[in-house]
């Protein structure tokens, strides 16, 4: 049995096998260096930013794998790992409680530092989009091979596996409109993207993607299920 006492016996830059594991070194000195920083809060925005973008490189790995499993036939494991990635997205959210502590006047003295950039360009958001409509696809295709439409579905067993899997969409859906109506009302609070109703401003544009769904045919039909109208009838007519 290794003795914790014992010395590094991994290979790479740290001074501990956690440290060189972790790459705790390479992973600290990521944020921007203190002859850089125009503002001290940069290091909170950063960080924030920098977590998150791990925490969707982690969900869009989960969303991946369970793509795999839906096409394998295995609904099963697909909602476990679907109910990881939804965690991701949530600890996302939660964190951006930090963010409200920017002040509107520090963030616009950070702003020189930022250059264009823009949370649109989130890489850990585009796989985590990708692998979303994947996911989509391959329940669809699941569905159809086996001869079960949406309606049957939902009027059935709460309990059987693809009932399960369905469900745990729609709960990843309903975390990312969360994480989505969070960022929008910090954005307002901070100042960040504009007045609220400006033609073409950004906030506006946040508003738009809070509705949108990577599975708007689970809900359109637990929706219509629920208010007794045929599928594909508008809920709002």
């Amino acid at each position: 049995m290794k003795r914790r006492n014992d010395g590094p016996e991994l290979v790479g830059e740290g001074d501990t096998d956690y440290a060189r594991y972790m790459r705790t070194d390479v992973l600290l000195d990521l944020q921007r260096r203190p002859e850089e920083v125009i503002h001290r809060d940069e290091l909170l925005f950063q960080v924030a930013h920098q977590s998150a973008e791990l925490w969707l490189k982690l969900a869009a790995a989960e969303l991946t794998e369970a793509v795999a499993r839906i096409n394998a036939g295995e609904p099963s494991p697909a909602e476990l790992l679907l109910a990881r990635a939804t965690l991701a997205v949530r600890l996302i959210t939660d964190q951006l409680d930090m963010l409200a502590h920017l002040r509107p006047a520090d963030f616009q003295a950070m702003q020189p530092a930022l250059g264009n950039g823009s949370g649109a360009e989130s890489p850990g958001w585009r796989r985590t989009q990708t692998a979303g409509r994947k996911l989509s696809d391959a329940f669809a295709t699941f569905l159809a091979d086996r001869g079960v439409d949406l309606v049957t579905l939902y009027s059935g067993e709460p309990s059987e596996p693809a009932y399960r899997l369905a469900e745990a969409m729609v709960e990843f859906d309903d975390r990312v409109s969360s994480w989505r109506v969070r960022h929008y009302k910090l954005a307002i609070r901070v100042g960040s993207h504009g007045v609220i109703g400006t033609a073409g401003s950004p906030s506006g544009m946040l508003a738009k993607l809070i509705d949108y769904r990577f599975f708007p045919e689970l809900w359109q039909v637990r929706a219509s299920l629920a208010m007794g109208r045929p599928v594909g009838e508008s809920c709002l007519a």
